[in-house]
């Protein structure tokens, strides 16, 4: 087993630079969120507003009444 390497505090320059790092992780995965929110929402819409297409043999009669 190895031995667990010594911990210390962050210096001011790491800290900020975990910091800037996790931003950057963190905008990235709010604009993929955002993404899929836009995507699922898009495709919801396209498939409510989609007109079902008749069966084969369903007689055009009742397409028409509709």
């Amino acid at each position: 087993m190895t031995p667990l390497p010594e911990t210390r505090p962050l210096t001011a320059a790491e800290t900020e630079t975990l910091r800037a790092r996790q931003r950057s992780r963190n905008r990235v995965m709010g604009l993929i969120l955002g993404f899929l929110v836009v995507l699922f929402f898009a495709i919801s819409i396209v498939k409510i507003t989609a007109k079902p297409k008749p069966a084969d043999g369903a007689p055009e009669a009742a397409e028409a009444q509709s």
